[in-house]
């Protein structure tokens, strides 16, 4: 009797059972590689087609709040992180309902991962798990300039072609499946952009918690109504240069144009390809 309680009369049983167990076995595996195989195709096949066509990228200080340093003493803070005041932009949640409701929505800041991290988690909590990515200063093209505005900034740049490309393998979408016709970086320092095709990005006036009334981000704001013109737009980019919004985008027209030149004639030249 073998170990499965099976009386064996003759050899010709045992192999007859052992080529049968060595079928179920194959089959067993091919089975299971084929449906492994199956669930991999239909995550990365559902993966795209689940998304929306157009993507907006939005930057944190001076766009969904004010970030300052050192904090000021006329104005409690709705929040102090990494000694840095916190103030929440008026209507910043609704908006951000309203960029869900109408794109995939990501965060790309120019500050560290670990405090982008935690003001993120401040003003959009259980809300930031439905972005589709959040970079921070490490996703950035660094610089050995700095800022005209502030001799301790570095000259940053958010060169778009690394979310066009996917720079990062993570990113939940095919290569080329988001591009300059319909992805839109939303910042206040237009220079961050220099990089970028023409038209992919607009540079919405930056916010301040000294200003009062600010309704930019709600219903009726100008901004608001803008993107909302923007997500029925067929080319994002042919809309933008349309509809002009916001502040001027750095060309060689702008007094600081020599100054930019520079900076970007001292980056490889394979990042010029988009300059005017």
């Amino acid at each position: 009797m073998d170990p499965r309680g099976k009386t064996l009369s003759t050899e010709s049983t045992v192999a007859d059972e052992r080529k049968t167990d060595k079928k179920t076995v194959s089959a067993s595996v091919i089975n299971e590689d084929l449906s492994s195989e199956i669930s991999k195709c239909s995550l990365i096949g559902a993966q795209v087609p689940s998304l929306k066509k157009r993507l907006i990228v939005l930057d944190i200080n001076g766009l969904l709040a004010d970030v300052v340093s050192p904090p000021p003493k006329d104005r409690k803070a709705d929040a102090t992180i990494a000694r840095r005041a916190i103030f929440k932009r008026p209507f910043y949640l609704e908006f951000l309902e309203f960029c869900f409701e109408k794109f995939e929505v990501g965060i790309w800041s120019s500050r560290l991962k670990k405090n982008v991290d935690l003001v993120v988690n401040f003003l959009m909590g259980d809300m930031k798990k439905r972005l589709l990515f959040c970079w921070d200063l490490s996703h950035c093209t660094g610089t050995c300039f700095k800022t005209l505005e502030n001799k301790h900034k570095d000259v940053v740049f958010k060169d778009l072609r690394k979310i066009w490309d996917k720079y990062d393998p993570n990113l939940p979408w095919e290569k080329g499946y988001y591009n300059e016709s319909n992805t839109l970086l939303l910042d206040d320092s237009p220079y961050k952009a220099l990089l970028n095709p023409p038209n992919t990005s607009v540079f919405p006036h930056t916010f301040s918690y000294q200003v009062e009334n600010d309704n930019s981000l709600g219903e009726g704001g100008e901004l608001r109504v803008y993107l909302d013109g923007l997500a029925n737009a067929e080319d994002m980019a042919k809309y933008v240069e349309e509809h002009p919004f916001g502040q001027e985008r750095i060309s060689e027209t702008s007094q600081s144009w020599n100054f930019y030149r520079q900076v970007i004639d001292s980056l490889s030249a394979g990042q010029n390809k988009f300059l005017i």
